[in-house]
């Protein structure tokens, strides 16, 4: 007899775990089923392991440079075997304690891939060829996503790489072309970079990390370039000429001409695909836009009693946006009272070195939408804590609506701008304004300290400048 559920959950990532949690906590009876590990994508072939390398190859570089710092370190090697196993520890550490959390909230979960059949049953593939079926009065889709390929691009493990496959190298190239300047094709350029491998990034817009401010785009193509890193925007690669040999060869067209790029290695970065095939979709009457489920603001699919959250509905396809998903999802179910998430509240970060992150409008965006905006900006270098850190490029930037000075938007390039983000998110929440930005006390010497100044560069009143 099928075991009988008040939601099971399709994928165990950081949306399907976190909603499985807070069901939990609501008193639902629930399920998880997750193909692989708990923890998903972001977990253990994501955010997580490319952190963890990114900050393996910053330590790397800062101590090769340590001069400015009076630190003389002449013979720094870099042990990438040890890079990886420290990548591997941290993941198996945060794995164990998200399985300690989904048994702590008596939450079933079962390995294996699951499918949703004609009589709204969710129907387990276990790895073994064992069958099995679950009944549940709501469904909810968190099966994530999957790099995005190009024609002739697709990953061969030695030559062709996605970001699946580079998280697993056991060597560094010394060369490589990565295709795709967005935010993963920047972090992997940034952190190879600091390794010392030599990188291009080729990338098919005009400006790297495209869906940036303008002025952070130009800010971080000019300390990519400044490190060493070659970057070829407005570049179209020309499907069918890969060429592989001793090494891996692309052409591209770019102002008007074909140019070749070669290279020890590839990597295609362009995006990421929705995981929506072989999950049962074609068994009910769920209404799919170019491989993207479409749900209410609710997370409500054209069925009302199944639900689906994170990278397989498009928009910000960022773990912390599917958690908050699929918490307003299980509350939905429970009959809570829900307040739709509003994605121009949500913060967005880079750990590329340096940082970028941001929350709301563009200054272009905000242009877009008919508001007429004052712009607050301030730079680093006059920042004493980012000159004791020795790291003094960047700026922070602020949008504000002219008339009433209400925060649109906030970006920022420098030191540990992934970490002070939170602040102008909360302030954006609040409806905050310039002035009761510019009238939080920021503690000296501190790097958020170049907030508040940009608050006050808005009427021109910075201290600092």
């Amino acid at each position: 007899m099928a075991k009988e559920y008040d939601v099971v959950i399709i994928g165990g990532g950081p949306g399907g775990y976190v909603a499985a949690i807070r069901a939990s906590q609501l008193g639902l009876t629930t399920a998880v089923i997750e193909k692989s590990k708990v923890g998903g994508t972001c977990l253990h072939a994501g955010c997580i392991p490319s952190k963890a390398l990114l900050r393996s190859a910053e330590v790397y570089a800062n101590t090769k440079h340590g001069e400015q710092f009076g630190v003389i370190a002449p013979e720094v090697s870099l042990d990438f075997s040890k890079v990886q196993s420290r990548k591997e520890e941290i993941t198996d550490r945060l794995f164990k304690g998200i399985q300690h959390l989904l048994k702590k909230g008596k939450i079933d979960v079962y390995e294996g891939k699951g499918s949703i059949s004609e009589a709204k049953d969710v129907l387990i593939e276990t790895s073994d060829g064992e069958q099995i079926t679950l009944h549940s009065k709501n469904i909810l889709i968190a099966t994530g996503s999957r790099p995005r390929t190009l024609p002739g691009l697709e990953a061969d493990g030695q030559y062709v790489m996605t970001s699946d496959e580079a998280l697993q190298m056991e060597t560094l190239p010394s060369s490589i072309i990565i295709v795709g300047g967005g935010v993963i094709g920047i972090e992997w350029a940034s952190m190879l970079n600091d390794f010392g491998v030599k990188v291009t990034v080729v990338e098919y817009a005009d400006r790297i990390l495209p869906t940036e401010d303008k002025d952070v785009s130009k800010e971080v193509q000019r300390l990519m370039k400044k490190k060493g890193v070659k970057i070829v925007t407005g570049a179209k690669v020309l499907p069918d000429t890969l060429e592989k040999g001793e090494g891996v060869a692309i052409t591209a067209e770019h102002k008007g001409k074909e140019t070749q790029f070669s290279a020890d290695k590839l990597l295609v970065s362009v995006g990421r695909v929705p995981n929506t095939s072989g999950i049962g979709l074609e068994n009910q009457n769920i209404n799919v836009d170019r491989l993207f489920i479409k749900t209410n603001e609710n997370y409500q699919t054209s069925e009302p009693t199944i639900y689906a959250i994170g990278d397989v509905i498009g928009g910000l396809q960022l773990a912390h946006v599917a958690s908050h998903e699929g918490i307003i999802a299980i509350e939905h179910m429970a009959g809570k009272e829900t307040s739709p998430l509003d994605l121009t509240l949500v913060p967005k970060c880079v750990y590329s070195n340096p940082e970028v992150a941001s929350v709301g409008l563009t200054e272009e965006e905000a242009k877009e939408k008919g508001f007429e905006v004052k712009i607050g900006k301030f730079p680093f270098r006059a920042i004493g804590k980012a000159l004791v850190y020795g790291e003094s490029d960047g700026f922070v930037k602020l949008i504000v609506e002219e008339t009433t000075n209400k925060l649109l938007g906030a970006h920022m390039v420098g030191p540990h701008v992934t970490d002070m983000i939170t602040e102008l998110g909360l302030a954006h929440v609040l409806n905050a304004t310039s002035m009761d930005i510019s009238h939080t006390i920021h503690p000296h010497p501190a790097l958020s300290e170049a907030i508040g100044e940009a608050a006050l560069a808005i009427d021109g009143k910075e201290i600092h400048a």
